[in-house]
């Protein structure tokens, strides 16, 4: 891994880039490194106010403070209706931003969530960070979101099988800090999306590797 000074991670909702990336976010910051966040959604009229909106927006500002995050930038997509947009329309603007910020190493959600947003996202990056039109995309790597990734069908192709594994122990206590700013989005345990199962899986994925807390990834191309 030969990783850049221009680290992106792209989530389809806003805490997504938490629940995956939190501890790399944090750990890369630290390094000194450029890591931005792109939130692709805003929630759709009929199910989200605007009122809503506007404050998971701001909990994810607050997270991002904490953690260490360059920048943020806010698009305004469908959630959950990612399926009724254009993928080539997603495309371009993804695209856009890998340009205008001079991204080397991408994360993006998991292609098999049960979340079609995430895999709609994950499909348009893909095609926003093809190795032509000099694109500066060097690697990219998938990460898993608790609630969307370990509730997807069990086939073989769609399957989240880690391969690269980053220990975020240092860092852990960061991201428990930022994913408690989203209280919108927070739930008691046993739900997925609760801070004990949040530890739990850096637990599960740190000794996997035999470090306290980690983050699992999966390579998707590395290029140098």
């Amino acid at each position: 891994m030969t990783l850049g000074d221009n680290i992106l991670i792209i989530a389809p909702h806003p805490d997504d880039e938490v629940l995956g990336c939190g501890g790399i976010i944090a750990r890369y910051a630290s390094m000194g490194k450029n890591v931005y966040a792109l939130i692709m959604s805003r929630g759709v009229p009929h199910l989200y106010s605007d009122e809503r909106v506007a404050n998971v927006r701001k909990e994810a500002i607050d997270a991002h403070k904490i953690l260490g995050v360059t920048k943020t930038r806010f698009l305004d997509f469908p959630a959950p209706e990612f399926d009724l947009v254009s993928m080539s329309e997603v495309a371009r603007a993804i695209e856009k931003i890998l340009h205008e910020w001079q991204i080397h190493t991408l994360f993006l959600p998991h292609k098999g969530d049960i979340h079609n947003d995430h895999s709609v996202v994950f499909k348009a990056a893909m095609v926003a960070a093809r190795p032509i039109n000099s694109c500066p995309v060097k690697e990219i790597y998938c990460f898993e979101t608790l609630s969307e990734t370990e509730w997807a069908h069990p086939f073989s192709n769609d399957v989240f099988i880690p391969n690269f594994f980053v220990d975020v122990t240092p860092f852990f206590a960061k991201k428990i800090e930022a994913m408690q700013c989203f209280k919108s989005q927070l739930r008691e345990y046993p739900s997925s999306r609760s801070l004990d199962a949040l530890e739990a899986l850096s637990k599960y994925r740190g000794s996997t590797v035999s470090c306290h807390h980690a983050e699992a990834f999966m390579v998707i191309r590395i290029i140098e």
